[in-house]
């Protein structure tokens, strides 16, 4: 897996005003090829999100010419762009392990 975190720095929204916007923005990532979730961030740093991606080229193929338009449109600011390879994912929510997006053992992971 992949993941892509934009950072845009803009003023801290209120909490109703990040819901607001974020609400309206999710159906534009649904049936994206290739993403997996979307987080929403929303800090004193600005705002942005943390993007799971299967690959890193579904993640440029979406971060293109064109987004990097709508972005600099939208916010008035150029967004900051980082790419991390992510192989391992501690899952509470599933008690599960992920390698390389294949679940590990939990018995197998204490003990490596």
């Amino acid at each position: 897996m992949f993941i892509a975190i934009v950072q845009i720095p803009i003023e801290e929204r209120s909490k109703a005003d990040a819901i607001e916007s974020g609400t309206a923005s999710a159906p534009t990532f649904f049936g994206v090829n290739g993403l997996i979730r979307k987080y929403y961030l929303n800090g004193e740093a600005g705002g942005g999100g943390v993007y799971l991606w299967e690959s890193r080229e579904a993640a440029e193929a979406w971060y293109n010419d064109q987004w990097w338009v709508r972005m600099e449109k939208a916010f008035g600011v150029r967004p900051k762009l980082t790419y991390y390879d992510n192989y391992v994912i501690a899952d509470n929510s599933a008690n599960a392990l992920l390698v390389e997006g294949k679940p590990v053992p939990m018995a197998r992971a204490a003990a490596e």
